[in-house]
């Protein structure tokens, strides 16, 4: 549905019923207050948006999903959970982005936002992945600062320098063999 003109309330709406129709709730949809069912963020704004009647001007690809794919390549049963940060900060280092410490990907389960938690930066937090395990690599990268303002709605996260960021998501689960992404498209 990305494309220019489309409002992001538009999107909202549609991802909201495509999970309604499947017989699902969309877990954002009151998630501490927040009242939409998707998160959509644009150009400075680098996580929890709320759709609005605002149009998308310009859809650019960036290698941001192939940063993303670095992050969960290689992995498997009993990896250290720190090697996602690692990979992630490469990668993006070697391409000029910031990645951003703020925010963190987390296990899926009965609980919206549960363990493990998964640290996109390079870091020395302990734990291992375990096999049947399942959790989002959810990257903010930044063109320039990776310091962020949230506004009063308490939601709303930009970069502090006003500099694009993007953030992409899959959710992955841990296998005897490697890492299966739950939500790579066909």
């Amino acid at each position: 549905m990305v494309r220019p003109s489309i409002t992001i309330n538009e999107i909202d709406k549609a991802v909201h019923k495509m999970i309604i129709d499947a017989g699902a709730y969309p877990s954002p949809l009151g998630y501490g207050g927040f009242p939409k069912s998707v998160c959509t963020s644009v150009n400075e704004c680098m996580c929890h948006g709320i759709p609005d009647s605002r149009q998308l001007q310009v859809v650019q690809k960036e290698c941001y999903r192939r940063m993303l794919g670095t992050g969960y390549s290689g992995l498997q049963g009993w990896c250290q959970l720190s090697k996602i940060g690692k990979r992630i900060s490469e990668t993006a280092e070697r391409y000029g982005y910031g990645v951003v410490e703020r925010f963190a990907g987390h296990g899926v389960g009965t609980v919206f936002h549960s363990e493990p938690i998964i640290m996109h930066h390079r870091n020395d937090k302990s734990g291992s992945m375990l096999e049947g395990q399942t959790f989002t690599i959810e990257p903010i990268l930044t063109m320039g600062t990776i310091e962020c303002v949230t506004w009063d709605d308490g939601w709303t996260t930009l970069t502090a320098d006003g500099l694009p960021a993007a953030q992409f998501e899959h959710t992955i689960l841990i296998t005897r063999t490697g890492a299966e992404i739950l939500t790579k498209t066909r």
